[in-house]
């Protein structure tokens, strides 16, 4: 059945961006106030949360609706980077239509780099703007 899938496929999904930010069932519930079971059937893939809880979730994990609820095996299975908040630094940097022109970074840059990268390129940015 297809509802099946799309369980199977946000559960393997919100999985992964809880690994990869270091959170747990009881983060989730304890930082967004979700509700135990309501959490736990949607890690085991029994159910899917209405679309204002994936925009949460999405928020909470600094990533689009999308992440969450298409198939990305993929794209989770081998990364880019080496280091999981490398990643997601370079995809904030990535997805700044004004930034990525400019941005091309090693595999193995450290997350403190990125973010210090980040950080310049938004400085010339706002000079550029004259704010």
């Amino acid at each position: 059945m297809l509802d099946d899938r799309y369980k199977k496929i946000f559960a393997e999904n919100l999985k992964y961006y809880m690994k990869l930010h270091n959170k747990n069932q009881a983060d989730l519930i304890n930082d967004l106030g979700f509700n135990k079971s309501s959490v736990s059937t949607w890690c085991n893939g029994t159910r899917l949360p209405r679309m204002d809880k994936v925009d949460i979730l999405a928020k909470y994990f600094d990533i689009n609706r999308s992440d969450l609820i298409e198939d990305k095996d993929t794209e989770h299975k081998q990364s880019y980077y080496l280091n999981p908040e490398t990643s997601r630094i370079a995809q904030k940097i990535y997805d700044n239509k004004e930034l990525s022109v400019l941005f091309d970074a090693a595999q193995d840059a450290e997350p403190e780099d990125l973010q210090a990268l980040h950080g310049m390129l938004m400085a010339l940015k706002r000079k550029e703007k004259g704010n």
